[in-house]
């Protein structure tokens, strides 16, 4: 039996405005657990923590960092966004400012982490239900659409039921294994070197084009 392959830590960040529920993300993944508004205690200060994932014969550890509310006393620097390998652009459904304040997080994202793959995940699914949400599934696409394709996935989830946030999870953890791939291919090239043959040499004229 081949031992697993294990990839390197990657580093993947929440963004997102003050109370989308990126501190609640960060719970689910470091605790699967919930803590309701009334409970919670404002965090400040960044906050990391990571969990494996195995991806077919890959094993990936996903490093995810929150910004701690930090966004409400001063703004997150930009060694939060460093050697970022994922970014996940949160917003809530129920709260459409939210969601027109993605733009500005977007453009911090492509400037100081330039290789991230970035997902958009429009949280608090679970208030759906009361009501038509401000922000739609059309919203979504045509915020997609604007970015020109830099947005991998689009998920909607809900940290009070856990709703989509293991699959996402999950699916991020794939997507990382499939770009380390790529590179892990090509550092085993550059290792052994690339090798050009020369062109066997032609004998026969009369096969000359």
């Amino acid at each position: 039996m081949m031992a697993s392959v294990r990839i390197p830590e990657q580093k993947i960040i929440l963004c997102g405005e003050y109370g989308v529920g990126k501190s609640s993300i960060f719970r689910r993944f470091a605790t699967n657990s919930f803590v309701t508004t009334t409970d919670r205690k404002s965090t400040l200060g960044l906050d990391h923590f990571a969990r494996t994932y195995g991806v077919g014969d890959k094993e990936i550890k996903l490093q995810l960092w929150d910004t701690g509310g930090m966004e409400r006393v001063a703004s997150v620097t930009s060694s939060y966004y460093k050697f970022a390998e994922a970014a996940i652009l949160v917003f809530a459904l129920d709260n459409e400012s939210s969601f027109h304040a993605l733009s500005q997080h977007m453009l911090d994202v492509v400037s100081y982490a330039e290789n991230a793959k970035i997902f958009l995940v429009g949280n608090k699914v679970d208030i759906e239900a009361s009501g038509d949400p401000p922000v739609t599934d059309a919203d979504m696409e045509s915020f997609c659409e604007q970015c020109q394709s830099l947005i991998s996935a689009t998920y909607k989830t809900s940290c009070k039921t856990g709703e989509g946030l293991e699959e996402m999870f999950r699916d991020i953890a794939s997507s990382l294994v499939e770009s380390n791939r790529s590179r892990l291919e090509l550092q085993a090239l550059e290792s052994h070197g690339f090798k050009i043959h020369p062109p066997d040499e032609v004998t026969d004229p009369g096969c000359l084009c």
